[in-house]
This record gives structure tokens, sequence and C-alpha cells, in this order.
């Protein structure tokens, strides 16, 4: 009998167990989250300094639910990096199942945001609401990432709660490996959201050449 796990009971101890997933220890990895960002006009800077702006204003007086973050935080993103355009496609609230090699399991769920280009995912997006930290977030993106069908290609994904938003990345092909950014977040005097979309946009113009 198939036994079904929903991913967002999973942890990274699971993920290695099942799937023999590890995170690289090599620093040079990950680094397109941090190498030759491209700038971004001020006209973005200010459509940035808005969504922070707004998400802080909402947070002191209501939950914020993940629906909401998806709306204040990540619609700019999304729409300033380009990725609602040609060559690029984005699909919302994707059901996602993997099967467990050698096993009767079964893990299911649900990405908020997928972006694609061509048959390769760019962005696997998952957020959470504000209450929440993303970090037990992490582990659940990175089960969604690994059902991409295409794994001899990196897929990268975000993670965020709204105030705070987390890249990774993750290659598939021999032995699967992942690694994360720093943490960028809303919480500090610099708009950190500005280098998102910096990151954003790199990851766009990579997929693109």
């Amino acid at each position: 009998m198939v036994q079904v796990i929903p991913a967002h009971q999973l942890n990274i101890i699971n993920l290695n167990t099942k799937f023999g997933l590890t995170q690289a220890e090599d620093d040079t990895f990950f680094i397109e989250w941090r190498d030759r960002l491209p700038e971004i006009t001020d006209l973005e800077k200010q459509v940035l300094d808005l969504a922070k702006a707004n998400y802080l204003s909402l947070v002191e007086h209501r939950e914020i639910s993940e629906n909401m973050v998806k709306m204040v935080i990540l619609a700019p993103l999304l729409a300033w990096s380009g990725f609602y355009r040609l060559p690029f496609d984005v699909i919302d609230e994707k059901s996602i199942e993997i099967s467990v090699e050698d096993t009767e399991e079964v893990i299911r769920g649900h990405l908020d945001v997928i972006v694609l280009k061509d048959h390769l995912w760019l962005l696997a997006i998952k957020s959470k609401n504000a209450g929440l930290s993303p970090r037990p977030g992490m582990p659940q993106a990175l089960a969604y990432m690994l059902a991409n069908p295409y794994p001899e290609q990196p897929v990268f994904g975000l993670v965020t709660n709204g105030s705070e938003l987390i890249f990774i990345k993750l290659t598939g092909q021999d032995t699967p490996k992942y690694d994360f950014s720093e943490v960028f977040s809303l919480y500090k005097r610099k708009n950190e959201l500005y280098q998102v979309l910096s990151i954003l946009k790199k990851l766009g113009k990579l997929v693109s050449q």
C-alpha cells in the first residue's frame, strides 16, 4: 500500500535519507546569488521601497497570509524581473508528487509559483505566512525542486515569509546537491529587496543565454 507523505512534514534529514540529497561544501557551488549581479534602476528601487513599506505597514496590524505575501512581495519581484513575459512562463499553485525509489512512499504537496523557460524550471517559489519562519519551508521547497523533470539542469528556488527571503540551488545529476544563499530581510535598514531583484534578473539572464 502506497504511503502518502505531505511535503510540509519533511525535514532535511528525511530528504538526505530518501533521495541521497547532500549540501554542497564547495563555496563556488552557488555563486549566482552574489557574483556579478546586474544593477537595478531608480524606478525599480522606488517600486521595491513601496513594496517593503506596504508589507511592514500591513504586518503591524494583521496576520499576513501566504496569498498576501505573494501579492505584496512576490508579485512586484516577478513583474520587474520580466518573468511574466516570454521567453518565461509562470504557473501558479502547481501540485507536485514525487515517488521515493525502492519504496511505496509518495511525497505530495503544491508549489505556489513555478517560473519556466522552455522545459527548464528556473525558479520554484514557496511562500509562508508572515507568522512563520521561512526555514521550515526550505525542505519543502527542496522536495518540490527534486520533482523537476529535467534534472540535467540546475533549478533555483526562493522561500519567503514576506519579511525574509532565501534562495536555493539544486543540481540533480549523480548525487543531488543543494545550497542556500544568505537570508535577505526587510527588517534591515537597507532595502534588501534590491539585491533579491538583482539576483532574479541574473538568473533569468543565465537561463536565456
